[in-house]
């Protein structure tokens, strides 16, 4: 009997999905780089997510290392030029999760907007019996909603964003000459013309802290930050002092800077809506995307083409 690849799972993937990679490898859970070592020299394949990735010192740890297949669409944890010279191959779960992404989106904005978070409050504390209604919100239509990361997860906001009645304009790093909607090439000009920034850009070296004071002072006194990209693309430190100090009017964050361990400071802000990196997280899309991976490895492993290529 053939002996199976050594897999190295780095971020744990669905149980259903964990008992397939059984069957077709030998699984050995990371905990850390020294525990590593005894076997580090029969891993040919890592599986991760994009939260992950995989460490520098995990990757030059693992010198028979063929493939990263990462359950998510964030390559900014693996280092594709590392990866490139080492002939290592990269795939992504491509346009799976777009769906839910856009959707937790908007389902941010419509918190905000409709004080969803501060709503619920005011019922469960006793005050409408006592204090009547609560303030009014503000809806969607008309409003002006600007993307920032024109891909497939930006494209599907605007969808949604039209479906509601939205101006929808856009910021990337190129035209879409098949889009309609207004492109714009800077993202100040296009928070400066927005009520509503989102944030759906790749990240990396060039995205870094792209939301910055500026960008935020563009956006206004009455704007809302929506991100669903990753932390590092915004400046945390300008965005949590435009929310203390009501430069902005809120922001419903899915992503942020050092996850898990957030700057706490969000957690006392009462104009924010916040996740701890859910966007993707539904049973439905968890498990196409944990299946991706398994096929990328499998079509890997026996010589055909994969699937989702990054690299």
């Amino acid at each position: 009997m053939a002996k199976l690849v050594d897999l190295l799972l780095i971020e744990p993937l669905p149980d259903a999905i964990e008992e397939q990679l059984k069957q077709h490898f030998t699984l050995h859970r990371f905990t850390t780089v020294d525990a590593l070592q005894p076997i580090a020299s029969e891993i040919r394949a890592v599986a991760t997510g994009g939260s992950y990735g995989i460490a520098p010192d995990i990757m030059a740890a693992l010198p028979a290392l063929e493939i990263v297949a990462v359950n998510g669409v964030g390559l900014d944890r693996v280092d594709l030029k590392e990866a490139k010279r080492r002939h290592i191959r990269v795939t992504v779960t491509t346009n799976i999760s777009t769906g839910d992404v856009a959707d937790t989106a908007m389902m941010l904005l419509l918190a905000l907007k409709r004080h969803l978070n501060q709503n619920e409050r005011y019922l469960r504390d006793g005050r409408w019996p006592k204090e009547g209604m609560p303030p009014l919100a503000h809806s969607l239509g008309s409003k002006k909603l600007g993307i920032a990361g024109f891909g497939r997860i930006g494209q599907a906001i605007a969808r949604r964003a039209l479906a509601s009645d939205m101006d929808v304009a856009y910021f990337n790093t190129h035209q879409r000459p098949e889009s309609p909607l207004a492109f714009f090439p800077d993202i100040n000009k296009l928070a400066q013309w927005a009520d509503i920034l989102v944030i759906s850009l790749a990240a990396g070296p060039s995205t870094a802290n792209i939301v910055s004071q500026k960008t935020l002072e563009a956006l206004g006194p009455q704007g809302v930050l929506i991100n669903v990209a990753r932390g590092s693309i915004v400046d945390e430190k300008a965005l949590i002092t435009a929310l203390k100090e009501k430069k902005i009017a809120g922001a419903g964050l899915d992503v942020f800077q050092n996850e898990p361990d957030i700057n706490p400071e969000f957690l006392t802000l009462a104009n924010t809506v916040l996740q701890p990196h859910q966007a993707s997280a539904t049973v439905e899309t968890r498990l196409k995307m944990g299946q991706n991976v398994v096929d990328n490895l499998l079509a890997h492993f026996s010589g055909k083409e994969l699937l989702t290529p990054a690299l």
